[in-house]
């Protein structure tokens, strides 16, 4: 569908390679193979939030290990503190995602992404018609990583309609009972055309990111620019059109979980796109700025994901267990 490669696997590989030598990045690997296995074995309901099992321990031991360990790496300037730095933020991204905690993981995604940034990670523009190589030569493309992520299948979907006593068909738990039928059945017709388009942008910045790490001149870094602006105006047109969405939908109301995951998704494509070939006096003030919007969204999943995991158990336990995809 797309012409570059959504797979994670140089990523992986990458992290595999460097766990043997680099301390933190094993333990952050053996926690996130520990929270992945309980998370396999407890599931994914009301029980499991209240369930701690041996390897859930062992997890966040590994874990507080792999966090100590990157702090004492970052204290001491160098190129490899900052490859560790990188690659623990990407299994700390992964983490915080098999643990739910979307703060946390918004957290991570904010300081690793400034990680890269201040690090120069690639070519930028230091003033106007300056271009300067990347500071740092083999430095993980977090951003990349971030955005795979992002554009793999939403693992959330909308709890099933159950009947209601008068005979109508109400979302169960997210959705307001004030929401007609039509309206939910409307927003979820939509919402896949529109993750579509994102998932096509994420694409387009994937291959843009790409063409930055190699520039060269100052004549292609310039015409990389008018990419870049065109890809924000297509992040902004996505955005005003699902708005739209969700005014034709009618009354207010809780929004999908799997909407909330995209405004994320788009946030996190923004600020990518916004720090490449810019450190311009004014882009730390817009990068804070959409970073506590980032923020604020990551909040608002991690609490209507664990909403989602109540209703989910509370519906399991009727035999109308919730499909996730």
């Amino acid at each position: 569908m797309f012409d570059v490669k959504l797979g994670c696997d140089e990523e992986a590989r990458q992290v595999l390679q460097a766990s043997l030598t680099d301390s933190p990045i094993r333990h952050a690997v053996l926690a996130l193979r520990a929270l992945r296995e309980n998370l396999e074995k407890s599931g994914d309901g009301p029980a499991s939030v209240a369930q701690q099992t041996p390897s859930y321990h062992y997890g966040l031991q590994q874990y507080c290990m792999a966090l100590g360990g990157l702090a004492s790496n970052l204290s001491s300037p160098g190129s490899n503190g900052l490859k560790s730095a990188l690659l623990c933020c990407q299994i700390f991204i992964s983490i915080e995602q098999v643990r739910k905690n979307y703060a946390a993981m918004a957290q991570h995604i904010i300081r690793g992404l400034r990680i890269m940034h201040e690090s120069r990670a690639r070519p930028d523009f230091v003033a106007a018609n300056k271009l300067v190589p990347a500071h740092h030569n083999q430095l993980p493309f977090l951003d990349v990583f971030i955005i795979k992520l992002f554009a793999a299948p939403c693992k959330f979907a909308d709890p099933p309609a159950t009947a209601d006593v008068s005979g109508t068909t109400l979302s169960v738990c997210l959705i307001s009972p004030h929401q007609q039928p039509v309206e939910s059945r409307d927003l979820r017709t939509i919402a896949p055309d529109m993750r579509t388009e994102l998932t096509r942008i994420a694409a387009s910045t994937l291959e843009f990111l790409g063409k930055v790490s190699q520039v060269k001149s100052v004549g292609i870094a310039l015409r990389l620019l008018s990419e870049k602006a065109a890809l924000l105006d297509s992040l902004e047109s996505w955005l005003i059109d699902l708005e739209l969405v969700q005014t034709e939908i009618g009354p207010p109301g809780p929004e999908p979980i799997s909407v909330s995951f995209l405004r994320f998704f788009h946030l996190i494509l923004k600020i990518v796109l916004l720090g490449a070939l810019d450190s311009s006096p004014d882009l730390y003030a817009k990068l804070r700025t959409e970073n506590d919007r980032l923020q604020g969204v990551a909040n608002n999943v991690g609490e209507r994901v664990r909403a989602y995991r109540m209703c989910s158990g509370t519906s399991s336990d009727r035999g109308e267990r919730s499909t996730v995809r």
